[in-house]
């Protein structure tokens, strides 16, 4: 079953943000995923503003998902983003209509 990568972005830093984005692409492939939006225009329909980048990646199943956030591929490009160059909330949902 397909899952979901959800991230939404705000940018403090973007000299060093963008070594975090150039790096990701590659890795996110590897793992089977394929980015459906990164970036585009958005409207915040309800809740907090506080993010100005919104992304959402497809893997072919949650487990190869959380492979790709938790490999030392990822998480060296991500250590760009935690050094300040800017904040992430990151959520992995399974696709479908699950009812647990």
């Amino acid at each position: 079953m397909p899952a979901y990568w959800v991230a939404h972005a705000k940018i403090t830093d973007p000299v060093d943000y963008k070594k975090y984005t150039d790096r990701v692409p590659a890795i996110i492939t590897r793992f089977g995923g394929k980015v459906l939006a990164r970036g585009g225009r958005y409207q915040i329909m309800e809740g907090p503003e506080g993010f100005h980048r919104h992304i959402v990646i497809e893997f072919p199943t949650l487990e190869e998902a959380v492979a790709c956030f938790q490999s030392p591929e990822y998480q060296e490009a991500a250590a760009f983003r935690r050094n300040g160059a800017g904040e992430v909330q990151n959520v992995i949902v399974e696709g479908g209509e699950a009812t647990k």
